[in-house]
């Protein structure tokens, strides 16, 4: 699992900097874009549950985000309509995220004793404040959303490859 976790966040960084070169590009393909990175989250979150023996909050929130996943991508006629939702439903996974990252935050602190919690703690803030801004201003959101999702992968890539390291240890 280690090595898998190290792999997602390569991918991850790579995609985040593709994102972020790519803004409107990354706006017109949200929709799929959000979709599936929410369905392959959840089933690695749902994997390492099961393996882990661990059925807390965050098993929930993969089993929803695969349920969201599945059905977005079962109405792809629906677009711009989903691009629509993609907004708020972004806006809630980044409330959402930043919870889980902030929690994560913790949770690396008691277990390993690492400074990088700070990083994770300042990333998970970050990520709970854009995602309620989100809600006011959804038409800055479209606009900027590509850089969002950009650095939020970068983040989420490194908290990734660093649990991964860490688990190795």
């Amino acid at each position: 699992m280690t090595v898998l976790f190290i792999i997602l966040g390569v991918l991850l960084v790579a995609g985040g900097f593709s994102c972020i070169f790519t803004p409107l590009l990354t706006f017109m393909n949200t929709g799929y874009f959000v979709v599936i990175l929410m369905f392959v989250f959840g089933i690695i979150g749902i994997i390492q549950a099961i393996v882990e023996k661990r059925f807390g909050v965050n098993f929930v929130f993969d089993i929803l985000s695969v349920i969201l996943g599945i059905v977005m991508l079962s109405f792809p006629e629906s677009l711009l309509f989903a691009e629509g939702v993609m907004l708020i439903m972004t806006a809630i996974w980044f409330v959402l995220m930043g919870i889980v990252t902030i929690t994560n935050a913790v949770s690396v602190t008691r277990k390993f004793g690492s400074g990088l919690w700070i990083l994770q703690l300042i990333f998970g803030i970050l990520a709970v404040l854009v995602g309620v801004g989100s809600f006011f201003e959804p038409l800055r959101m479209a606009v900027t959303l590509g850089v969002l999702v950009g650095i939020y992968f970068i983040e989420t890539g490194f908290t990734l490859m660093f649990s991964g390291f860490a688990a190795r240890d």
